[in-house]
């Protein structure tokens, strides 16, 4: 695997016919939803939910999610998009920040719960592993697109960049660090904590599991910025999408804290 990734030169597209082009990171992307879905079906089952209000729910998070994503990435290169604006539906060459996502999609989300009258922080917790495992596979379509990756690196599972892909600070540098494979990792490592929690976790409160995932993803992605090398917005000197990921965990936090405040109360006592 090592080997593979310090030798291999990913390229974006699969096959292309005429107007006909199959993209690696639409594949990826896809992949990813069609196995949250799967992750989410098995858990509607043991919480006995209709299937075909989490199909329902589906659909809207994941059409509401993409749209999300999208704006967000938009934000986060403003002054490109505004010189290219046609490109801003060009989703397949990349750019679907999962931020904007996550926002969407719990909006959303808390729509859809109020009108059908169902549990919020129940749903939310099916949707986290889901979400995990799609984030891991879904970042392997940035690798063939040769985007979001990492400073320069001589580690041996440095990733080759291409001359045309390279930050112009570091166009002599040939090998950089596979930022998509470290969070790819993290991610499934998150995925399987929150899955395991849905039966092992007895709680009467539903919401700590995603809540969790808010926080450790968070974490990921503030270990992951210290080296990752794509232009974002500086806010008060730091990266736009740091301050989203501290924002993230200060709120899942705050939750927390105020969802079970009875319980450690009395805890305390």
């Amino acid at each position: 695997m090592i080997e593979f990734l310090h030798t291999f030169n990913p390229q974006p597209i699969i096959f292309q016919y005429g107007l006909v082009t199959l993209h690696w990171y639409g594949i990826f992307v896809v992949s990813g939803i069609l196995a949250g879905f799967k992750v989410v079906s098995r858990l509607a089952k043991k919480y006995q939910l209709a299937i075909d209000q989490i199909y329902d729910l589906g659909f809207y998070m994941i059409l509401f999610g993409l749209v999300g994503a999208r704006i967000f990435s938009v934000f986060l290169d403003l002054s490109y998009y505004r010189q290219h604006p046609l490109e801003i539906f060009a989703i397949w060459q990349g750019g679907l920040a999962i931020h904007g996502a996550i926002i969407a999609g719990l909006m959303v989300l808390g729509f859809y719960a109020y009108r059908q009258a169902l549990d919020f922080w129940r749903l939310a917790d099916m949707i986290a592993p889901a979400l995990a495992l799609g984030q891991a596979i879904g970042r392997w379509g940035n690798y063939f697109n040769q985007e979001i990756f990492g400073t320069p690196t001589n580690l041996p599972w440095g990733i080759p960049i291409e001359f045309k892909n390279r930050p112009i600070e570091y166009l002599s540098y040939d090998y950089f660090h596979p930022t998509f494979l470290y969070e790819s990792i993290l991610n499934i490592l998150n995925f399987a904590l929150l899955f395991f929690l849905h039966y092992r976790l007895k709680n009467k409160k539903p919401g700590l599991i995603v809540l969790l995932y808010l926080i450790n993803y968070s974490l990921i992605r503030l270990a992951l910025e210290t080296v990752r090398t794509d232009a974002v917005p500086l806010l008060l000197g730091l990266r736009a999408t740091t301050i989203s990921a501290l924002a993230l965990a200060a709120v899942a936090i705050g939750m927390i804290g105020w969802r079970y405040r009875s319980s450690l109360t009395l805890k305390r006592r």
